[in-house]
């Protein structure tokens, strides 16, 4: 009777289990056979973005309206230091700029190419696969940043691309993408999506290393502390 009773638990757990993930794998499949690879491949992406960038900046810069006393606590740098409502409006229309210059960059080599730019397989990848490709991606990305980087702190380059970056001081996640258009190709978009494209990863896996990275330098940009350390850029 024990052993019956632990095989039921064992099986409806398993059940569970395969419901929980199992619903994504049909789900990808019908959205696979409904829409074209490129659509879902850029639709995705800039939800993504939405997500994982822009919300998050959101609440960042809502913090010091809605929870001033906990804000107050983190924030490294003092309140006079803080960014004004111009600094923010300015800050937003280059981070736009930017990203419509991204997107239409990717518009373009659909058109060129009529292909995704990641595997747009039917059968996900497996957690081990991901795993793998991620930190293979992650290593990519911070050896491509770092060359692009220290390129743009070039003499020749420097005050003309890369100063603009710098120009902005007030600390805020915004300003993570508060760039001159050729330094968001080379040095904020390239080393995130080009890794990917050519292992030919999923882009499930492509997908969850974008959230990582902007989750990331919204955080590294906020002008908070609360991992320790982490966001003093």
């Amino acid at each position: 009777l024990h052993t019956s009773v632990s095989l039921e638990c064992n099986q409806t757990r398993y059940i569970s289990g395969m419901i929980a993930l199992g619903d994504v794998q049909p789900a990808w499949a019908g959205l696979l056979q409904t829409y074209s690879h490129v659509k879902i491949e850029f639709v995705g992406t800039n939800l993504l973005q939405l997500l994982t960038f822009y919300l998050p900046c959101i609440i960042y810069i809502s913090l010091p309206y809605l929870f001033p006393s906990f804000s107050s606590r983190h924030k490294i740098q003092p309140k006079d230091k803080q960014p004004t409502w111009d600094q923010i409006r300015h800050c937003t229309s280059v981070v736009l700029r930017n990203h419509l210059l991204t997107s239409t960059l990717q518009i373009i080599i659909f058109s060129i190419t009529n292909r995704p730019s990641y595997n747009m397989d039917a059968t996900l990848p497996s957690l081990a696969v991901m795993c793998r490709d991620f930190v293979l991606m992650y290593i990519a990305r911070e050896i491509s940043f770092y060359y692009a980087h220290r390129l743009l702190h070039h003499k020749l380059l420097y005050p003309h691309i890369h100063k603009v970056h710098h120009k902005f001081t007030a600390p805020m996640a915004l300003a993570a993408q508060y760039a001159h258009p050729i330094e968001q190709i080379i040095a904020n978009a390239l080393p995130v999506t080009l890794p990917g494209q050519l292992m030919k990863v999923h882009v499930f896996t492509f997908w969850a290393f974008l959230a990582w990275s902007l989750l990331e330098t919204t955080a590294t940009h906020s002008g908070y502390d609360f991992f320790s350390g982490m966001a003093r850029h």
